[in-house]
């Protein structure tokens, strides 16, 4: 994935987590493109946190109850700082031809 090129996703705490008493059961969040989510008799939950694509929040901005957060984006700011991550990312991207 282009968005961590050279660091496992595993380690990467990027992930939703849903309140319950907050959760509409709108259903608005098993539109997620990776099916981060599966529907049981309780609503949704997070089943596979690691198909999440880093950076995304389409889930949460959508939600109707606001029952969908993330963690802090300036600690997974500080993780692609730390780990050289932009860097490896650009040069991807230099070598894909989809920037100069």
């Amino acid at each position: 994935m282009a968005w961590l090129i050279g660091f496992p996703r595993e380690k990467v705490n990027w992930a939703p987590k849903i309140d319950p008493d907050k959760c509409v059961k709108c259903g608005m969040c098993m539109n997620c493109g990776k099916e981060v989510y599966d529907w049981n008799k309780n609503g949704p939950s997070v089943v596979r946190p690691n198909s999440c694509v880093v950076g995304c929040t389409t889930c949460a901005n959508l939600c109707l109850g606001n029952a969908i957060t993330f963690p802090n984006i300036e600690e997974l700011r500080q993780l692609y700082k730390k780990e050289n991550i932009w860097n490896m990312v650009k040069e991807d991207l230099r070598k894909a031809g989809k920037i100069k």
